[in-house]
Order: structure tokens, then sequence, then C-alpha cells
């Protein structure tokens, strides 16, 4: 019987070697972040924060110093707008009657400022256009307070919020009576050489006081213009109030007005009578 003959041992083949993965594809280089342009800023301060009212009171000046900060270095206007506490101011009309003049009944302004100044760098005609300068209220001839028995308010002639009153076209005689009777008594007003630049980007403000001027608190808006744009602001508060001897009556007065009423009578009557003993003939 035939023997098979031997065969050869079976060559196995190495399996093959994974092929090296693939490199990650580098990542994308971020964006740098964009910086926006800096905006112009402006900063203020008052020298002083409380004026005191005394019986020598004779009116005081406002300083205020600021800055301008603008990476751009380009010009600039500042209108410095200081109102005063609110006030309700009565307005009548003379009338004539049967050849007499009478006062017709009083028609109240509500929510006018005590006071008010616009001070600026040039004449705020020059410094913003007039829908601007009625936004801000920067003039006397933009002041905006509360019109008697008031309507609507609606737009006009391409103005808008103008008030309709039922005072019908003599609302506009009443409230430049109001602004009339405030500039005469030196509490409103606009100075367009009061606001001074001392030197690149730092500037100066006054701004004068009368001795009518009312108590109470105050606030001063410093506005940033550029081209006429208004692009920064800044408020700071003052307060006006009397001292001494003169806060203790005006207290009394408001608070307890019987009580000074009372005092004052007595007083009158006491002072009378001395007077009389004192320069009594023999």
């Amino acid at each position: 019987m035939a023997v098979p003959a031997a065969l050869p041992p079976a060559i196995v083949a190495p399996a093959p070697a994974p092929a090296p993965a693939p490199a990650p594809a580098p990542a994308p280089a971020a964006a740098a972040p964009s910086v926006a342009p800096r905006r112009p800023a402006v900063s203020a301060a008052l020298t002083q924060t409380r004026i005191e009212v005394t019986r020598s009171f004779s009116g005081a000046r406002i300083v205020l110093y600021g800055a301008v900060f603008d990476p751009a270095r380009q010009p600039h206007d500042v209108v410095v707008v200081v109102r005063g506490p609110q006030e309700p101011v009565p307005i009548v009309r003379k009338i004539r009657v049967f050849g007499l003049w009478l006062n017709t009944p009083p028609v109240i302004f509500r929510g006018a400022p005590g006071y008010y100044m616009a001070a600026s760098t040039r004449p705020l005609n020059q410094v913003a256009n007039f829908a601007v300068r009625r936004r801000l209220g920067l003039g006397v001839e933009n002041l905006r307070f509360a019109a008697p028995d008031e309507e609507r308010v609606e737009s006009r002639y391409g103005v808008a919020d103008v008030i309709v009153s039922r005072l019908g076209p003599d609302y506009f005689e009443y409230r430049q009576a109001v602004v009339r009777l405030k500039l005469r008594e030196g509490l409103y007003a606009a100075d367009s050489d009061a606001v001074r630049f001392v030197d690149q980007g730092l500037f100066r403000a006054d701004v004068a006081l009368p001795a009518s001027a009312p108590n109470g608190r105050y606030v001063a808006e410093i506005h940033l213009l550029r081209n006429g744009t208004p692009v920064a602001m800044r408020r700071r508060d003052l307060t006006v109030e009397k001292v001494g001897v003169e806060r203790a009556l005006h207290d009394l007065a408001h608070r307890r007005p019987w009580t000074y009423g009372v005092a004052s009578v007595v007083f009158a009557i006491f002072a009378g009578w001395a007077a009389s003993a004192i320069f009594r003939r023999p």
C-alpha cells in the first residue's frame, strides 16, 4: 500500500499591519475678537454740591469742571443745563370790563422749573437742530411743563408732541408769559459763552444763581454733542437750602402754618406795645 508523500508545511502570510490613522485636520484659527471703537464720553464735577442760603445771601456762582474723552480727538460741543425744583406758576390776564381793568381767574402751569439755565460753548441753534433741542429741552423755548386743562398731545405741522389745550390759541400766549416772567426775575437764562475749553478736552462752566432762586434739589445735565448729535450725557445733583434762623422760620411756616400765624400776630402786638411804651411822651 502506497504511503502518500508528506505535504510541506503550510506557510501562513502575516496579517497586514493596520494603516496609521490619518492625522486630525488642524482646527481653524479662531477669529480675533472685533474691538468696537470707544465712544466719546464726558465726565464732570461741581465745585460745591450744597449752597447755604442765609439772611445775607445775595446769589451764588455754580462752577462745574469737566473733561471730554474721545480717542478720535474730534471737536465737540458741550451744553450744561441746570434745572431747579418744579413749582406751579399762576398767570392772570387783565381784561377791560365797562372801563375797569379786572384780572381773569388764574391759569396755573404746573411742572415748570423754578430755575433754568442753559450754558453752552456756542449758540444753541448752532449746536443742534430744532428736533434735538426740543427732545433734550435745550433752551427756554423748548422747556416742557404741564398745560392747564390739557386735553391731548398730537403732531402738527410736522412737529410731534404739540400740546393742545382748552385754552385754544391763547395757550401759547400764556406759556410765553410764564417764560417772560421767569426771564424778568432772572430765573431763566441762556448763555452761549458760559462753557469754555480751558485745555485740550478740559472745560469749565459758570452758572449764576440769583438770590431769588428757590430752595430744593437742582439737577445739572452735561450734554456732549458732535456734529449736532448727542453722544454722551452726565447728571450731577446740587442742593440749595436755608440754614440758621431762616431755615427754622421756613420750616415752621410750612409745617405748622397755624402756629406760625399765631406767633406772628403775638409778636406784632408785643412789638407795637413795646414801641408805644418806649416812645410814649410824658
